[in-house]
C-alpha cells in the first residue's frame, strides 16, 4: 500500500505541474501575443474555421515542431544534465534565429517572466529560479526558460513537451477566436483539431535533437510579423 501511494503521488505531481506550465493562468503573458495569426487575419489568409486550422496546423508541424518545441526537448535534458553548456548555447540559438524583432522581444518578455514566476513563487519556485540565475542568461528566452520549469517536474519529457505545446495551442486558438472573431464552439473544434496532431509534432521535436536537425525558417511568418509590427489596427503584440 505504503508502494502503491508513493507511486500515485509521483505520477500525480508530475502531471499537475505539467497542467501548470499549460494554463493560460500562467502569468507570462502568453494570452498577449498571436505570433503572426493577427497579420494572416488581416492578410485574408486566416478567415475561417478551415482556414485558421490550416494556418495553426501547419505553424504547429512546420514551426514550432521543427524549433521551439525542439529546443524544449533539448533543454529539459540539458537542465536536468545539468549541462549549462548546453543551455546557454540553446538560448543564444534561440536569440539568433527569431525571424523579427517582435517575435524575439516576445521570447525575451515570456523567459524574463516565467524567471519572475519563480521567484514570487518563494520555496515553491526556488529550484527553477536558483537554477535559472545560476546559468546567468541573458536573457532567458521562453523555450528554455519554460524547459527549466518543465525539467524541475516528475513528468516524463514527452508528456513535459506535449503539456507546452498545448499551452501554445490553447493561446493560439484564443487569439483566433478574439482577432477573427470566432465563437467558443469553433474554437473548441479547433483546439480538438490541434490535439490531434500535437503527437506526432511532439515526437518529430524529440527526434530533432541537436543543432544539425533544428531549423527556423518559417518565411510567410515572418513576412506577416514583420509586417503586423507597423499594422494599423491590433490586438496583439505579436
Amino acid at each position: 500500500m505504503t508502494t502503491n501511494t508513493a507511486i500515485r503521488t509521483t505520477t500525480d505531481a508530475g502531471l499537475l505541474r505539467t497542467l501548470w506550465l499549460a494554463s493560460p493562468a500562467l502569468p507570462v503573458g502568453g494570452f498577449s501575443y498571436s505570433e503572426g495569426l493577427e497579420a494572416a487575419i488581416d492578410a485574408g489568409l486566416a478567415s475561417d474555421e478551415a482556414s485558421v486550422a490550416t494556418w495553426l496546423i501547419d505553424q504547429l508541424h512546420l514551426g514550432q515542431a521543427r524549433s521551439d518545441l525542439a529546443v524544449m526537448a533539448e533543454a529539459i535534458g540539458a537542465w536536468r544534465a545539468p549541462d549549462l553548456d548546453r543551455v546557454r548555447a540553446l538560448n543564444q540559438w534561440v536569440l539568433t534565429t527569431r525571424e523579427t524583432s517582435e517575435l524575439r522581444l516576445q521570447s525575451e518578455q515570456m523567459g524574463k517572466s516565467l524567471l519572475a514566476w519563480a521567484q514570487a513563487l518563494g520555496e515553491h519556485g526556488a529550484a527553477v529560479h536558483s537554477a535559472l540565475s545560476h546559468a546567468a542568461l541573458a536573457p532567458p528566452t521562453w523555450p528554455v526558460a519554460a524547459a527549466c520549469a518543465a525539467a524541475h517536474g516528475e513528468a516524463t519529457l514527452r508528456e513535459a513537451v506535449i503539456g507546452l505545446a498545448f499551452g501554445w495551442a490553447e493561446n493560439m486558438v484564443q487569439a483566433a477566436i478574439k482577432a477573427v472573431p470566432l465563437g467558443q464552439g469553433t474554437g473548441q473544434r479547433l483546439l480538438a483539431r490541434l490535439v490531434g496532431e500535437i503527437p506526432a509534432a511532439v515526437d518529430e521535436a524529440i527526434a530533432r535533437g541537436g543543432d544539425d536537425r533544428r531549423q527556423a525558417f518559417t518565411p510567410m511568418l515572418a513576412i506577416l510579423s514583420a509586417r503586423h509590427e507597423t499594422q494599423y489596427s491590433r490586438l496583439f503584440r505579436s
